[in-house]
């Protein structure tokens, strides 16, 4: 495989486990472009996550960006990292980001953070050794800080700078961690006095804001999950600052007047703060490449005439990246127009933001929340302004209240948009219909649909397009699609005659009503590997969907049957209690089996044949299970090669295990042949204490019945008695 199988196989690993992999790590192999540094890599992230094709493969499939791609090259840019003039820089920065994406020197972590592998990480740690240190606060030892003088500094937990006094050559400054204590900004912006950079990340108590303003030199400004409640007054006086972010933090609820003087500022990140309205002359910071979260506003000006905050962003030609929030205040159509957002040729993202207060917690329309007519005609009006230029890339629409989207996404717009790629639209109250033009954006290749509750009906056309060219292909060129919380959809329109998603690859399907999947489905998505369907409620069936790899089935609880799929590798069936048949499957190599509540295995295990079962079941099935070939199931499961069998107890998920493989049967629960199905010794014990108090109570009931019965008996005993005795002369 190129490099040794231990690395992410531990030697005690089956090797049938191993074969089943080969396939997958030649593939994530492919990827790595033969470079040793991105195989190692690879290997050090597999190690750590669960032998199986599931895992593996959302390794081979994981997209190679990460959200927090923006910040990451403000931040190089910042550090001087990034030359050329002004207008190239961020499209520099971005080459140099994707250059290392690509060759895994840097990699997308759990959340929205980048990574460095521990093998990258050391090696730039030893070369930078003379200028960088990272370290926690409690490891430094003083040699650390005495014997070098360091450009840059990344220290968790710190809560006293006069520790590092002699540190005065620092232009990088990062601060992570939850301290007790207070971070006294004046402290800090005294010692470090010639910082260029400074982030402070989850310090929850900092006083002394405004001695910012002491460092002259700074360029890159971050405070996220922080408490702060303001910015410094005299921010305006940070002449060379160019990016300032507060994101989470949420007792900020304004930008102080000063920042429009920030002529060099390229960024502002708001996201997640109280910020509803922005100083008047924002417009006049033009070298603004990225806004996060800029809150749309309507106020009333000393003449009484209405200003818009979007008719700030008009002047600002060459952004890049453009969050709008409270898009639901704007009051008409033309403020909207004043954004100019079509003349932003170099703009690649934007997100569309209105307050989501329609839908419940269970996705559909609150009754509190019913918007009027006019109301939603006045939303359809002021997105239809919002028209983006032909550059963009990347499209999200949240909390949407028109029944129609903007009319720029309608077929007649669609095929100008050649370079969009990714479409986001969530929280879509009252759309009864999706747009022709998301079937004909000619590079589409992501598109998410969530929170639709109103949509019924897809019908997948050619639209009205009169030739059967590539152009006319809906969907020519997407490869991922999800529909999701789209609760009462149940049709999906696509003849078998008709071509479309040619290169579709991943498909979710979750939270609907829907009947049945569409024959084009089956007939034209020959790339089709991976399918989940999630809480799909009327779906009976699946089949001829002959690419599919990779089939995950969740809750769904009218599903019968799944038929002919010959290249299927990966089953997982969650909860599908009607589930009775599956045929047609020769080449399935691995079944995730989960369903708590049943207790015999399903009939269907013995009409398959996988290399490899994972079942996840109650304790007593999984005992009986453990009986091997004595047991009641085992005839149902004797042709598997390699049963793994888990239980779970209280909060623990997996207490109890089988294992079978290679003829040997492995169990931590104590059974008896004599007693099939009797479960471990501690469920024994409290079936015995519970058969011994039933049998003591049965005892005690049994004797104060006697006893009842007794004192009912006694008055005539003693009679008879009295009179035998008086009788026979034993009694005066």
């Amino acid at each position: 495989m190129g490099f040794n199988c231990l690395q992410v196989v531990s030697a005690d690993k089956d090797e049938l486990v191993i074969e089943n992999l080969k396939s997958i790590g030649f593939g994530i192999l492919e990827r790595c472009g033969g470079l040793p540094v991105a195989i190692k890599a690879i290997a050090g992230i597999l190690i750590h996550k669960e032998i199986n094709e599931i895992e593996w493969g959302k390794v081979l499939t994981s997209p190679s960006c990460c959200p927090s791609r923006n910040s990451i090259i403000q931040l190089w840019i910042s550090e001087g990292f990034v030359n050329g003039n002004s207008n190239e820089r961020e499209e520099l920065g971005k080459e140099y980001y994707n250059e290392l994406m690509m060759r895994n020197l840097i990699q997308k972590g759990l959340s929205t953070d980048w990574i460095m592998h521990d093998v990258v990480r050391s090696f730039c740690q030893h070369v930078a050794s003379d200028e960088a240190l990272a370290s926690h606060v409690g490891r430094l030892k003083d040699t650390d800080l005495d014997s070098k003088r360091y450009r840059w500094l990344c220290v968790q937990n710190i809560s006293n700078c006069r520790n590092f006094q002699k540190q005065d050559s620092v232009r990088t400054l990062h601060l992570y961690g939850r301290d007790n204590g207070n971070l006294n900004l004046s402290d800090l912006c005294s010692t470090f006095s010639s910082l260029r950079v400074l982030q402070v990340t989850k310090v929850q108590h900092i006083i002394s804001i405004d001695s910012l303003c002491q460092l002259k030199n700074l360029r890159f400004l971050i405070f996220d999950y922080t408490q702060i409640s303001r910015l410094p007054d005299d921010i305006g006086k940070m002449k060379f600052l160019e990016y300032i972010g507060i994101s989470n933090c949420e007792e900020i609820e304004e930008l102080p007047g000063s920042i429009i003087k920030l002529e060099r500022l390229r960024c502002v990140n708001l996201f997640r703060t109280s910020i509803n309205s922005i100083p008047r002359g924002f417009s006049e910071l033009t070298n603004l490449r990225t806004v996060f979260s800029f809150p749309a506003q309507m106020c009333s000006t000393s003449s009484k005439e209405e200003w818009c905050s979007l008719q700030e962003l008009g002047p600002l030609s060459d952004l890049w990246s453009l969050s709008l929030v409270g898009l639901e205040n704007v009051s008409c159509g033309s403020f909207a127009a004043k954004a100019k957002l079509g003349t932003k040729k170099h703009l690649t993202l934007l997100n569309l933001n209105c307050k989501d207060n329609q839908l419940g917690d269970d996705g559909l329309l609150r009754e509190e929340g019913d918007i009027s007519m006019d109301e939603q005609r006045r939303i359809e009006e002021v997105f239809d302004e919002l028209c983006p230029p032909h550059s963009l890339e990347v499209l999200t629409i949240r909390g949407y209240s028109g029944q129609r989207l903007p009319r720029w996404m309608a077929w007649k717009a669609a095929a100008k948009f050649d370079k969009l790629r990714s479409v986001w639209l969530e929280g879509l109250a009252y759309c009864t219909k999706l747009p022709d033009g998301l079937l004909h954006f000619p590079c589409l290749k992501f598109l998410t649909i969530n929170s639709a509750p109103t949509i019924k009906s897809i019908e997948q056309h050619h639209g009205n397009y009169h030739n059967h060219s590539q152009a006319a292909v809906p969907f020519p060129k997407l490869e991922f699609l999800e529909f999701t919380g789209m609760l009462e959809w149940e049709e999906w329109v696509w003849e078998d005659t008709m071509q479309a998603m040619p290169l579709l690859e991943k498909l979710v399907l979750s939270r609907c009503k829907l009947r049945e999947l569409p024959l084009g489905l089956a007939s034209h998505a020959k790339s089709l590997k991976f399918l989940k369907l999630y809480k799909v409620q009327n779906l009976k069936s699946l089949k001829n969907l002959s690419s599919v790899v990779d089939l995950d089935v969740q809750d769904n609880p009218s599903m019968e049957g799944i038929t002919s799929m010959p290249k299927l590798r990966i089953l997982n069936i969650v909860y599908c209690p009607k589930l009775t048949v599956l045929e047609g499957i020769p080449a399935l190599q691995t079944l995730f089996l989960t369903d708590y509540s049943m207790k015999t295995l399903p009939g269907y295990l013995q009409d398959v044949k996988p290399r490899s079962l994972v079942l996840d079941c109650t304790l007593p099935l999984l005992s009986d299970i453990s009986m091997g070939p004595s047991s009641s199931e085992w005839d149902k499961i004797s042709h598997i090669q390699q049963i793994h069998g888990y239980a779970p107890e209280m909060h623990i998920r997996r207490r109890w295990y089988v294992s079978y493989k290679a003829s040997k049967l492995e169990t931590n629960i104590a059974c008896s042949s004599k007693s099939r199905g009797i479960i471990d010794g501690l469920l024994m014990d409290k079936e015995r204490q519970a058969e011994e108090f039933l049998t003591n109570q049965a005892r005690h009931a049994k004797e104060m019945r006697m006893v009842k019965l007794l004192c009912a008996f006694l008055p005539i005993v003693v009679g008879f008695v009295s009179i035998l005795a008086y009788r026979y002369g034993l009694l005066p």
